[in-house]
């Protein structure tokens, strides 16, 4: 009998014409599948159809964050070639958390041209014990970081999609409509699903939505690796959520889903932290006390081992999260980041 806390109860098989390397043509046409926990009943449904599926009344509960196009190209000096990813963008100095990949040992000191005209210089300044660099980056005309990323960086996709190699159209196809607070390094995938229709929609259901704010970190790509899922340590993630909207949730009883693992880490974080915002490590697995108001979640379908994979299982069971996911595969879902949902009713 395998347990909830051995890694390797979380593992299933997945074929590769199954992970989905760019998003449905249509964003709204992406294949949805619901599960009503409480009567442990299936429906196979599109996302544009969701507005007539949530229990009435529901509040949808939205990340805003913004990927920063936050992958570098450049050169070193000698000619051989460097990808520069920023992990951070808080920095008052223009010295920046980063990690770098050259076929060469990197050292203090190693300087690369960067951007388009190779006009701009990225320096390492010092070597972290996490195995990143400290990164000083000499910006053409003196431009901020952010500024010079939007314009010549490139979205950095999970090493599942496409070799994580991006190009324009993923600058376009790896945001939300509703993207607003520049802060992360990945999307958070489920709320790719939205169009502005599918959002005008809701309304005129009578459903609502707000936002919070999740600053997604590189963290999120990797998987579990300790063999007792009890002892993962996750990432920091920095959460944001407004207090007209805590004092909006508990103003009535009625559905409140968050969409993504981002957004309900959110309330789990404010859950357990009593705090509005700040940094947050909130870690969800099965037997974990769940934040009451939280009435479902909306998700895409996630890697094997990961912790996302673990947040779903806490909240129907592990044998039904991977039941459900055969199903998945079994009717060609489409999975990962830019792969199709599912819509979890807890009640």
């Amino acid at each position: 009998m395998q347990s909830d806390f051995d890694l390797d109860s979380y593992n299933y098989e997945l074929p590769e014409s199954l992970i989905a390397s760019r998003p449905s043509e249509k964003r709204g046409e992406s294949k949805l599948l619901v599960y009503h926990a409480k009567e442990n009943r299936i429906e196979h449904r599109f996302f544009y159809e969701l507005p007539n599926i949530l229990p009435k009344e529901t509040l949808l509960i939205l990340n805003q964050t913004k990927v920063i196009p936050c992958r570098v190209l450049g050169n070193k000096l000698s000619g051989g070639k460097v990808e520069i990813l920023v992990l951070e963008f808080s920095s008052g100095n223009n010295s920046f958390e980063c990690l770098i990949k050259t076929r060469s040992k990197k050292r203090v000191g190693d300087k690369f041209t960067i951007g388009k005209d190779k006009n701009s210089v990225a320096e390492i300044k010092a070597i972290t014990d996490r195995g990143s660099f400290l990164v000083h980056f000499s910006l053409d005309k003196n431009q901020s970081l952010i500024h010079f990323l939007e314009s010549e960086g490139l979205i950095p996709l999970p090493p599942y999609i496409r070799s994580g190699e991006s190009d324009e159209q993923d600058k376009r196809d790896y945001q939300t409509v509703f993207a607003t607070n520049p802060g992360s390094v990945a999307a958070p995938t489920a709320g790719l699903h939205f169009t502005e229709e599918i959002m005008s929609n809701l309304k005129k259901e009578k459903h609502d939505y707000d936002f919070v704010n999740l600053h997604v970190g590189v963290g999120t790509f990797k998987p579990i690796e300790a063999k007792n899922i009890l002892e993962h340590k996750m990432h920091h993630e920095f959460f944001e959520i407004k207090q007209n909207l805590v004092d909006k949730m508990s103003e009535k009883p009625r559905p409140i889903i968050p969409v993504g693992t981002t957004s309900f880490r959110t309330l789990q974080s404010h859950f357990e932290l009593a705090k509005t915002s700040g940094l947050t490590q909130c870690y969800v697995y099965p037997g974990r006390k769940i934040n009451p108001i939280i009435s479902g979640l909306i998700t895409n379908f996630h890697l094997p081992k990961s912790s996302l994979l673990v947040l779903v299982a806490a909240l129907i069971g592990r044998e039904k999260a991977l039941e459900l996911y055969e199903i998945a595969k079994s009717n060609q879902y489409r999975f990962y980041s830019y792969g199709d949902a599912m819509l979890i009713l807890l009640r």
